[in-house]
């Protein structure tokens, strides 16, 4: 959530940075009206309240005096402003929910690096590294050497819960395993971040706190008879284990890793990437999350970066890193750049990895503070997250880029001693 003093104090650098986010839409107008309208109906309120208190002292001034028919004129004024005050007061309710709505929609705000464009084809590319694989045969896809080697079950996903589900079974649930504990080991060990094994199910509050709520419900899973929410991402119950408190400022930075699955719709993205398993509604993912002083946030955004992208070099698999332009940033972030792993057999760069920075926008939302010294006022800490990495796309990466002309795939060196093969056939 943004502070509500720059929609006061800078509002036409809000509504231009709407514009760049292609958010022109966002209720920045309506949350400045409302504001306008809140502050002056508690002006309003307190001249009332001043007023029914002088008066209330007359009254009874005036029934000593014995003035009986002025101090009851006095109680019918009293009684009318009472009134006034009452529908004030729930005017004032009504319009603090408004204003806390059009808060709640109104996206974070780039900071000046982000470069401006339309969409995902201004992102720029900062760097690619790794070898680009060369193969003596047409590389096939992930869907095609899964199925011939009996470790991806389409047809059984299917039947089991429907579209976009499959089932991974003998060596590629290993491989998939194999993955996800290595991957929180190198960030532990190597990265100096502290586990975490969250819930799956958190309550409206922490989607609220991450930005997911109001604004993409419609994506997300829940069970309707009861306050259970289906994690999108490690990110929401991680940033909330912090909601409603007040950090020690020595603390900082926090770094927290997890392992959760993920539960999305996929309606956004109806008959695209319907082969294979880019997207599903549920996936496995390695998250980390970052709690930070303003200070120091934009340095540790570097090091998230270089922490995924670790991950991409240990497997030896081509990736670069692209910074997301204002059109293509997410609702919360301030700053972002994706990880992506090159897939020989569909031909594409696959996102294997978002790191943001958020600043205090998830902060305010969830009320995370630190005190930057004992009894010092508190201030919102600035968080942050990336995926370290999301499978099942490091898979799809795996398969393809380890793959041999007689149809096996050679498993990762880094993987081996996890698999207890060397060679998937």
């Amino acid at each position: 959530m943004l502070d509500i003093r720059l929609l006061r104090e800078e509002p036409e650098r809000v509504r231009q940075a709407m514009i760049d986010l292609q958010a022109a839409d966002a209720p920045v107008d309506q949350a400045i009206a409302l504001d306008e309208r809140r502050r002056q109906i508690l002006v309003e309120a307190e001249a009332l309240k001043a007023e029914r208190n002088t008066g209330s002292r007359q009254i009874g001034a005036l029934m000593r005096a014995g003035r009986r028919d002025e101090a009851e004129q006095q109680k019918r004024l009293m009684s009318e402003l009472g009134e006034k005050i009452t529908a004030l007061e729930a005017e004032l309710k009504q319009v603090e929910a408004d204003l806390q709505w059009a808060m709640l929609n109104i996206p974070n705000l780039p900071l000046p690096e982000v470069p401006v464009g339309k969409d995902d084809s201004e992102n720029i590319v900062i760097k690619v590294e790794g070898e680009m694989p060369q193969f003596d045969f047409t590389p096939r896809p992930h869907w095609e050497i899964g199925v011939a080697l009996d470790i991806l079950d389409f047809e059984r996903g299917v039947k089991l819960s429907g579209s976009r589900f499959y089932v991974m079974k003998g060596l590629g649930a290993r491989l998939q395993r194999a993955l996800i504990t290595w991957m929180l080991d190198v960030h532990i060990q190597q990265h100096g971040y502290t586990e975490i094994y969250p819930p799956f199910m958190v309550r409206e509050a922490c989607l609220i706190g991450t930005g997911n709520l109001p604004k993409f419900g419609d994506a997300l899973y829940r069970d309707i008879e009861e306050d259970y929410w289906l994690i999108p991402t490690a990110e929401v119950p991680v940033t909330n284990l912090y909601r409603d408190e007040i950090l020690d400022g020595a603390q900082l930075p926090i770094k927290h890793v997890a392992y959760t699955p993920c539960f999305r719709r996929e309606k956004m993205s109806a008959g695209k990437d319907t082969r294979g398993i880019k997207r599903g509604h549920q996936f496995d993912k390695v998250e980390m999350v970052k709690f930070t002083t303003p200070e120091t946030s934009r340095a540790e955004l570097d090091e998230l970066v270089d922490n995924a992208a670790d991950i991409c070099r240990l497997l030896k698999i081509p990736y670069r890193v692209v910074q997301m332009c204002t059109g293509d940033l997410s609702f919360v972030s301030a700053l972002k750049f994706d990880l992506e792993m090159w897939a020989p057999g569909v031909g594409e760069w696959l996102e294997v990895s978002s790191c943001s920075l958020f600043t205090d926008f998830q902060a305010r939302r969830a009320n995370i503070r630190y005190r930057p010294q004992p009894k010092a006022k508190p201030r919102y800490v600035n968080t942050l997250n990336g995926s370290g990495l999301a499978l099942p796309r490091v898979v799809i990466a795996i398969l393809e880029n380890y793959q041999q002309e007689d149809g096996s795939v050679v498993v990762p060196e880094v993987l081996r001693p996890a698999m207890g093969v060397d060679v998937i056939s």
